[in-house]
């Protein structure tokens, strides 16, 4: 079901948007080679408790999982882009990690997601960080009133194909509220004019992500983590928005 929110929730939304937003930011700023995957959850798990708020990840168990997610993170490290379950890996120098966060303040939620590199970057990589960001940026400016998912969609392939990438459209992004997923889904490829007409009050995550090569993924033994089928590196970009009669307003934005 496609829920819309009225002007006042949306602003109860932005508190979740801003705890989001921070969480993340900390994180960018401290993952650094050396540091461990299971560190990085430990710091979004402490400011989850003193702020309060509520992990969306730690028990979620949707039908693709293999049990219980068990984690406040998604950290998926170079040839990883999605669902990266946090474990004991040490963060090397030039690992492409994208990290995905969601929680929930005052019981509406709110979803980001971004990519970084540590230690010495490949140019490739950023490369790639940028055109997901790019897409991102061209997703949003997409949501608009009167504009169709498939708006979203054809705005953010636009950006990966016009950078030789090929587009996943198994995940991408969804709707968001008092829950982490709901409707619409919304592909990262589509066609314009097609879909959902967007109207006020739809809030939604909006989440590119790309692989260097190829845009097939297999699923690791710890049942979550997905994966490039060839081995190329991947990188993911994501912000909570809401769709207003000004326009796009990103609740999750780190500036």
């Amino acid at each position: 079901m496609i829920e819309l929110r009225t002007p006042t929730q949306i602003e109860q939304m932005r508190p979740a948007g801003r705890f989001v937003a921070a969480v993340l930011t900390r994180l960018a700023e401290v993952a650094d080679v050396g540091m461990n995957l299971l560190e990085l959850d430990a710091v979004a798990h402490e400011m989850i408790r003193e702020h309060g708020a509520e992990s969306c990840y730690i028990d979620y168990h949707p039908s693709f999982g293999a049990s219980p997610f068990g984690k406040v993170l998604c950290t998926s490290v170079n040839d990883a882009v999605l669902h990266g379950l946090p474990h004991d890996y040490v963060l090397r120098d030039g690992d492409l990690l994208s990290v995905d966060f969601a929680a929930s303040v005052d019981g509406w939620v709110a979803d980001s997601a971004l990519s970084v590199v540590v230690g010495t970057p490949r140019e490739e990589d950023l490369t790639l960080i940028a055109t997901t960001e790019r897409a991102l940026a061209a997703g949003i400016d997409a949501a608009r009133v009167g504009n169709r998912i498939g708006d979203i969609s054809a705005a953010i392939a636009a950006v990966a194909h016009g950078a030789g990438l090929s587009v996943n459209t198994q995940f991408g992004g969804h709707g968001v509220g008092r829950t982490m997923h709901g409707d619409p889904h919304i592909p990262n490829d589509g066609r314009a004019g097609r879909g959902l007409k967007l109207k006020a009050g739809l809030v939604i995550a909006i989440e590119p992500w790309f692989l260097h090569t190829t845009d097939e993924i297999v699923t690791d033994a710890d049942g979550w983590t997905l994966r490039s089928a060839d081995g190329s590196r991947g990188a993911h970009a994501e912000h909570t928005v809401a769709i207003t009669d000004a326009g796009p307003l990103i609740l999750t934005a780190r500036d």
